[in-house]
């Protein structure tokens, strides 16, 4: 991971030139390949600096503009839930460094109160109110995404770049992986995907990602990497793995399990009680899960995550979960204990 200090203060002077940076501490995870900052003011004032390298400036523009516009148009309860990004003038600021070796963007956040992590094991009182607290969240979201910036990005997009990259960047593995896209390119199609609501989605929810308040509301929620405006059953996958019986560990694989356990169930259906589900979105949970793979962790994942974290997750993926995925997955399972 690199270290972008000397980038900040060029960022932070284009910014504010009136005001100057005593100290900057690298507060960032350990197995992103982004970097995160928090920067100390003269003044005595906090604020957060994040230098990403991961996708393209574009997508980190338009993402952090919905997000800005998301957080002041949620309802009031979610008044201090997102960070909003520092403005200059009417626009968020954005300085993106480009020299021979490098392009880096940078945004500064205002911090936000982090209150109670969720346990690293849920009990089932906690995940029965996650369940309804995730269906609030997402249909607040769902009143307010017709006054969210147009994204143009999709799914089918993103599986049709892997399919044409996968003999470049997979040359081993080329059959598997575009057999695994024009699957879930043909069941997008039969689900009809296309005419699911889209509303902001962060679909990175692991434990430490988010805190909650002390009857467990939604409280705070930060690291917006692969945020985008997608159907809410993207969200799915990384909630039930938050709710696992096998609960939050260090060293991590993407195994599909977690989204048949009986805790799972119990979140779906608390989830399903406030904010219903249609047949449709639940037999498309398994290709929400397929697209987490094919996209986030063989197609983009070697750029998003440190290098050694990356070759074993795809490795995983193209070894274990992938070839296992129509064996293991039951869409039954899920249908039945929502009554569907």
């Amino acid at each position: 991971m690199q270290n972008f200090q000397n980038i900040l203060r060029y960022a932070w002077r284009a910014y504010d030139h009136t005001r100057t940076i005593r100290s900057i501490r690298d507060i960032s995870a350990t197995v992103s390949t982004n970097s995160v900052y928090e920067l100390t003011m003269t003044d005595g004032n906090l604020l957060i600096a994040k230098a990403t390298v991961f996708g393209s400036f574009e997508n980190f523009a338009e993402d952090h503009t919905i997000i800005n516009v998301l957080s002041n148009n949620l309802p009031i309860r979610y008044a201090d839930l997102l960070s909003r990004a520092l403005m200059k003038g009417p626009n968020i600021f954005f300085h993106r460094h480009v020299d021979d070796d490098q392009d880096v963007w940078i945004v500064f956040y205002r911090p936000i109160r982090i209150q109670e992590q969720a346990p690293r094991r849920l009990t089932e009182d906690q995940v029965r109110q996650l369940g309804r607290e995730m269906a609030f969240f997402h249909r607040d979201c769902t009143l307010v995404s017709h006054t969210l910036p147009r994204s143009d990005r999709d799914m089918t997009s993103d599986v049709n770049a892997l399919f044409f990259s996968a003999a470049q960047d997979y040359p081993e593995h080329v059959e598997l992986i575009q057999q695994h896209c024009r699957l879930f390119l043909e069941n997008t199609f039969r689900i009809n995907v296309f005419g699911f609501q889209k509303i902001p989605v962060f679909i990175d929810w692991n434990i430490g990602n988010f805190s909650l308040d002390r009857v467990g509301r939604l409280a705070s929620r930060w690291d917006y990497d692969w945020f985008r405006m997608s159907t809410r059953v993207t969200d799915f996958y990384f909630l039930s793995r938050v709710v696992s019986d096998i609960g939050d560990r260090t060293v991590f694989t993407y195994e599909v399990d977690r989204l048949l356990e009986p805790r799972f169930l119990l979140f779906l259906q608390e989830y399903h009680a406030v904010f219903p589900l249609t047949r449709q979105e639940v037999l498309f949970i398994k290709e929400a899960y397929r697209f987490f793979l094919l996209n986030y962790v063989l197609r983009l994942g070697r750029y998003f995550f440190r290098p050694e974290i990356a070759d074993k997750l795809s490795r995983e993926v193209i070894n274990d979960h992938l070839p296992t995925l129509e064996e293991k997955f039951d869409e039954n399972i899920l249908l039945d204990a929502l009554g569907l």
